[in-house]
C-alpha cells in the first residue's frame, strides 16, 4: 500500500455504530416480542401453573407500558431494561401468590417440556439428551416450588435463569451477600429434597460441563 492510499483511506469514514435501543411507549411490541417468552418462563417456574404464568406476564407488560409512559427520556435512556421488567415479573408473582399456601400451587407446567428445556444450550443436543435433561428439569421444577418464595426467587434466577450474583441483586433490590445467602440456603435444601436424584442428575450434568450446576 502506497502512502497516498493509505492517506485516502484515512479519510474513509467509519460506519456509523447502531444506536443503543432506548425502550419506549412507541417500541413496546418489540419489547413484548422479545421478553415475553424470557418472563413466561420464569413465571412458569415460580408460580408451577400455566395460567398464573400467562396473567403475570400479561400484568407485568401493562405496569411496564404504563411505567415507560411516565418516564423522562433521561430515566428511559439510563435504564436497565431486563432486570427491570424481571423486577416487575417477581413482585407481580409475589403478590399473586401471597397468602396461598404451597399446596395449592399447581404442577401442571412440568409436563410442559419446551417451556421447562434452557434455551440457553448451545448446538444441537440428540434426543437421548433432551429426554434426560427434561426429566431432571421436572425433578428440579418441583423441587423449586416446595422452597420459600425469597429462596426459590433466589435460586430460579442462579440455576435455571443463569443470572450472575451483581444480576440477582439487582433484581431482587438485595445486597449481594443477601443473594449469595439465599443461594446457599436454597441448594442446600434442594440437596435434601432430591436426595437419590441427585447423583445421577449430577453425573449427567458433568458430562455437559455446566457450570452452574452446583446441585
Amino acid at each position: 500500500m502506497t502512502p497516498s492510499t493509505a492517506r485516502r483511506l484515512s479519510l474513509v469514514p467509519a460506519p456509523p455504530r447502531p444506536s443503543p435501543f432506548v425502550p419506549s411507549v412507541d417500541a413496546f411490541e418489540r419489547i413484548v416480542d422479545e421478553f415475553q417468552r424470557r418472563l413466561y418462563g420464569f413465571a412458569l417456574r415460580m408460580t408451577g401453573s400455566r395460567e398464573d404464568a400467562e396473567e403475570i406476564v400479561q400484568d407485568a407488560f401493562v405496569r411496564a407500558f404504563r411505567a415507560l409512559g411516565k418516564m423522562s427520556d433521561q430515566q428511559r435512556t439510563e435504564l436497565r431494561l431486563q432486570p427491570w421488567l424481571y423486577t416487575i415479573a417477581l413482585n407481580v408473582t409475589r403478590n399473586r401468590l401471597r397468602g396461598r399456601r404451597p399446596s395449592n400451587v399447581a404442577l401442571d407446567a412440568l409436563s410442559d417440556p419446551e417451556a421447562l428445556l434452557n434455551s440457553a444450550q448451545e448446538g444441537p443436543e440428540q434426543p437421548e439428551a433432551i429426554v434426560t435433561r427434561a426429566a431432571d428439569m421436572v425433578l428440579v421444577e418441583q423441587a423449586l416450588l416446595r422452597l420459600p418464595m425469597h429462596l426459590r426467587a433466589a435460586a430460579t434466577l442462579r440455576f435455571i435463569e443463569g443470572r450472575s450474583h451483581p444480576e440477582i441483586a439487582e433484581i431482587l433490590d438485595q445486597p449481594i451477600g443477601t443473594v449469595k445467602s439465599h443461594v446457599h440456603r436454597a441448594v442446600r435444601i434442594l440437596r435434601r429434597i432430591l436426595g437419590p436424584q441427585l447423583g445421577r442428575m449430577t453425573a449427567t450434568r458433568e458430562d455437559r460441563e455446566d457450570d452452574r450446576a452446583v446441585f
